[in-house]
């Protein structure tokens, strides 16, 4: 029986796998993306009601901590829509701080993932 040249198959199973394998590692690197950014925004934006919520501050010094925290552990383009006012925190006069993001895809453009983050802390009392 006459044996079959094998050359070339090597290439031809190699690119089956990598059109499954590139788009599964992709996605993964995405949602990463997005946890960390989420994630940070999150700790960021409970850095600045903490911060807004010390005797001496307000809610704009609270809006400006967000901000420097976000662009000093990412990026300042996740920090442009941060707002903070008062609010009742479990029934105390409190801070509360929101920040809106879009995470883009991959980080490079195209459709992006919003979300809303919120921090929240009681405000000091005098003694």
């Amino acid at each position: 029986m006459p044996r079959r040249d094998q050359r070339g198959s090597a290439v031809v199973d190699f690119v089956l796998v990598l059109v499954v394998l590139v788009p599964v590692f992709l996605g993964i690197l995405q949602v990463a993306l997005v946890l960390l950014v989420r994630n940070t925004l999150a700790a960021a934006a409970s850095e600045g009601a903490r911060y807004a919520a010390t005797l001496d501050r307000g809610p704009a010094d609270g809006a400006a901590r967000t901000r420097q925290q976000i662009g000093g552990a990412i990026s300042g383009r996740f920090a442009q829509d941060v707002s903070a006012r008062p609010a009742t925190v479990d029934g105390a006069p409190g801070v509360e701080v929101v920040v809106h993001a879009t995470v883009p895809a991959l980080g490079i453009g195209g459709p992006g993932i919003s979300f809303t983050v919120t921090g929240h802390a009681v405000e000091e009392q005098r003694p």
